[in-house]
């Protein structure tokens, strides 16, 4: 049986990445939240399962779960 190693591999990594945000407002009539990304941008993404000041894990758009709320640090090489 001939097993193509590359697509074994490329299945187990997530298709969309995983970001953790910052949740500004949380908009429980509609299901959604505002967020914004360590970059300074901000979206809308379903879900209001994190409270506003939390930080959230979001892929797809999406809340997937509350992100522990670590300090930030990005470092130039």
């Amino acid at each position: 049986m001939a097993t193509n190693l590359w697509a074994r591999f490329q299945r187990l990594i997530p298709n969309s990445p995983t970001i953790i945000v910052t949740v500004m407002s949380v908009n429980t009539t509609d299901g959604t939240s505002l967020v914004t990304t360590a970059g300074g941008g901000t979206m809308r993404v379903i879900g209001t399962s994190v409270p506003a000041a939390g930080k959230a894990f979001v892929r797809d758009n999406a809340i997937i779960g509350k992100a522990p709320d670590l300090p930030y640090y990005e470092l130039e090489v």
